[in-house]
């Protein structure tokens, strides 16, 4: 009869060679900060000092009133570029990489709760000496839009909330794949460092209503500006941060609010939407059948038409 650790032994090897070579296969480094601003600014492209960040914004457009873009979780003010041109006649447009995401990076004390990031949009207006603001928000960007309306109403005209997160709800309804692969304590440090390019496409391919409408060249900006250094790790901090600091708080808005939103929204279901519309005073709701999570990204033309409708009213 063989010796059971002739068995065993070889076994052994054969998995911890084939767990090595699945880690030097998913293994991606950080990129090059300097790299990534050579190839993600461009002429309209600023950056400011806030809260001890060099934070990367866009300033364009003419018009009188400004409007503040604010994105969602692992993007950057990239998702908002097909709301530039027809929207730069009559707003000022604001762009901003939020605190953990794209050429910003992250946060130097790790605070990604919703009301660091409301006190940190007040430090950056203030800095650009902005008071008055009509602001639209995406996901995460939505939540802090909302937020930042209720701290701050005396700054805030308008409010335009797109797949908004903060509704009040038990249990976790919608939500990624990703984001719950980030709240698991083992796989979350993985994360870190094993994120293959195919993670993300798969990613966005579940955030798309209609996943032909994805390039290749979306799939690389996500991808590559998650591997600026810190952005990984501020990814799985915000996943795993609080998700309703002002739980219910939304009945209380007073400003005129549009709300657009995907039917195909796999992240934040419709029924959200449907709810913040009931819930807020003269809210109206717009859904786009065949679009998910982000469609100011995925359907530009028409989402910008109908926030600036609501804006110039």
């Amino acid at each position: 009869m063989p010796d059971r650790r002739s068995i065993v032994l070889p076994i052994l090897t054969v998995l911890c060679l084939l767990c090595a070579g699945l880690f030097v296969a998913a293994y991606r480094s950080d990129l090059p900060l300097s790299e990534l601003v050579r190839k993600y600014t461009n002429e309209e492209s600023e950056f400011t000092d806030v809260e001890g960040m060099r934070v990367h914004f866009r300033d364009e457009g003419s018009g009188d009133r400004t409007l503040l873009l604010l994105h969602g979780i692992g993007a950057s003010l990239h998702t908002w570029d097909g709301w530039v041109q027809p929207l730069e006649n009559d707003h000022r447009i604001l762009r901003v990489d939020l605190p953990g995401f794209g050429l910003t990076g992250p946060h130097p004390d790790g605070d990604y709760s919703i009301q660091g990031y409301v006190d940190f949009l007040d430090k950056f207006l203030d800095k650009l000496d902005i008071q008055s603001i009509d602001i639209a928000g995406n996901s995460l960007g939505g939540q802090i839009a909302w937020n930042y309306a209720l701290t701050r109403p005396e700054r805030v005209r308008r409010l335009v909330m797109i797949d908004a997160a903060g509704y009040p709800r038990d249990g976790d309804r919608g939500s990624g794949t990703i984001l719950r692969l980030a709240r698991l304590p083992l796989v979350s440090n993985l994360l870190t460092t094993l994120t293959p390019r195919s993670l993300v496409a798969d990613s966005l391919r579940e955030v798309y209503g209609d996943p032909a409408r994805l390039t290749d060249d979306t799939i690389d900006r996500y991808y590559e500006l998650a591997r600026r250094q810190g952005n990984r790790r501020a990814f799985i901090e915000r996943a795993m941060a609080t998700n309703f600091d002002r739980n219910g708080d939304h009945r209380e808005l007073k400003q005129p609010v549009l709300i657009l939103w995907g039917a195909e929204d796999r992240w934040i279901p419709l029924e959200d939407g449907r709810a913040f519309a009931n819930d807020i005073e003269g809210a109206r709701l717009v859904v786009y059948p065949g679009v998910g999570h982000i469609p100011m990204e995925e359907m530009p033309g028409p989402t910008a038409r109908a926030a600036l409708t609501f804006l110039r009213n």
